[in-house]
């Protein structure tokens, strides 16, 4: 069965099922009406008959009351434009719009994705990615390409001088945001930045969780006062799960349209890089921590041992000396991500700046995009389809509202007849 004939499928079986509750509520509804007619037609309303008829009348006022409610979300009741009803198809665009400014208020935070992604500790991860043999290797041939290239830009009287003492200088004497530019612009050419993207989101639906509560209170002080609690608590529900869906399809999409949104902002982001002072000055800061680490040394005799040889052969090889070296600077470097915790700590800090400059640079653009596209709905579609997510659910409230209606009024016809 193709995926429209399935949705179909389901779509038929929502409103089969929709159908069958709102004739039970209809059903308990006319029984109460129909209890109330005969208590006043037959009987003198006295005695128990009274508690019967009392039950029987306010039954019929929480039902009616609750049948508003639920039909004013979706529609105007038995067609009446009356103010403040058909609340779903009137306010489509108000809703995307709300939706899209909540969404990047409250999930694209910079300091709370910042403190999310340092909390998932993405240093220590791949620490963790490195142990395994298989991708270690990953790592040394896409480090081989990488620096293969950057081996063809370099003049080759630059490498004669001594590399153990050239190394320091000429870091010092890099702009380490434009070196950023550049990296970050490869990354995104081999996708080496979606695993960051991925801890982003996957820290945003963390946070939703972690915050449901304080999401919830919020829904109910913008709900309209008339709306039931219980009407909230669906509607909250259903917006909840459709929320962390949305963001695990990103989170797990690497062709979603977001994430191709997020791609171009990061290659702005490697163009600020090379232009902003800000920015310019952080990676100077950055810069000032790696020099400084005591593992700087060794960790440049590493890298700069395997340099000696003619990189670009080497990279092309996998038995060659380049890629065995790289892959005992993999290990090395899985090693000290997972037992050094200072220079997990700098790296964790580094990812998680990148991740709230991106989410602050791509905040508004999200919102946007989620804006656009529920203005693009059919209200009308729009409101038939949510009630067939959440239709079946409000009818609970509406036989609620009937049965707890009674058992109100049976309980005030026996406080007034206690106190007569």
């Amino acid at each position: 069965m193709s995926t429209p004939d399935l949705m179909a499928s389901f779509d038929d079986k929502r409103a089969r099922r929709l159908r069958t509750m709102k004739r039970n509520a209809v059903g308990l509804l006319v029984l109460a009406t129909l209890v109330f007619i005969a208590t006043h037609a037959f009987t003198d309303g006295t005695g128990a008959w009274g508690y019967v008829q009392a039950g029987a009348e306010a039954a019929m006022i929480g039902g009616v009351a609750d049948w508003f409610a639920v039909t004013a979300l979706f529609r105007h009741p038995l067609g009446i434009p009356i103010p403040h009803t058909a609340l779903i198809p009137r306010s489509k665009d108000a809703i995307g719009r709300g939706l899209g400014e909540f969404v990047q208020r409250n999930f694209m935070n910079p300091a709370a994705l910042v403190e999310r992604i340092r909390a998932a500790d993405p240093a220590g991860r791949l620490g963790e990615w490195l142990a395994e043999p298989e991708n270690v290797a990953t790592t040394a041939r896409q480090a081989a390409s990488v620096i293969a290239a950057l081996a063809e830009t370099v003049r080759e009287e630059e490498v004669q001088d001594s590399i153990q003492e050239l190394v320091a200088g000429r870091i010092e004497a890099i702009d380490a945001a434009m070196v950023a530019g550049s990296l970050l612009d490869r990354a995104v050419e081999g996708g080496q930045h979606e695993a960051v993207v991925t801890a982003a989101l996957r820290g945003m639906a963390a946070s939703i969780a972690e915050n449901r509560t304080l999401l919830r209170r919020r829904i109910r002080e913008e709900s309209p006062w008339w709306v039931p609690e219980p009407v909230d608590d669906v509607v909250f529900e259903k917006l909840y799960v459709s929320l962390q869906s949305f963001i695990g399809e990103i989170a797990n999409n690497p062709d979603h349209e977001i994430r191709k949104i997020l791609n171009a902002k990061m290659q702005t982001l490697a163009d600020d890089l090379r232009t902003s002072p800000e920015l310019r000055e952080r990676g100077e800061e950055l810069k000032s921590q790696l020099l400084h680490h005591p593992e700087f040394r060794d960790w440049t005799d590493g890298i700069w041992e395997g340099l000696k040889q003619s990189l670009v052969s080497a990279a092309e090889q996998p038995d060659s000396d380049l890629r065995k070296r790289l892959e005992q600077l993999a290990r090395t470097t899985g090693d000290r991500l997972r037992t050094d915790d200072e220079l997990r700590r700098t790296v964790d800090a580094w990812v998680g700046n990148l991740a709230g400059h991106l989410a602050d640079r791509t905040g508004p653009e999200v919102a946007a995009i989620i804006a656009t596209t529920v203005k693009r709905w059919d209200a009308d579609e729009t409101s038939r389809r949510l009630e067939l997510q959440v239709g079946r659910d409000l009818q609970f409230i509406r036989i609620n509202g009937t049965l707890v209606g009674g058992l109100v009024g049976l309980l005030i016809h026996g406080i007034v007849q206690a106190i007569g």
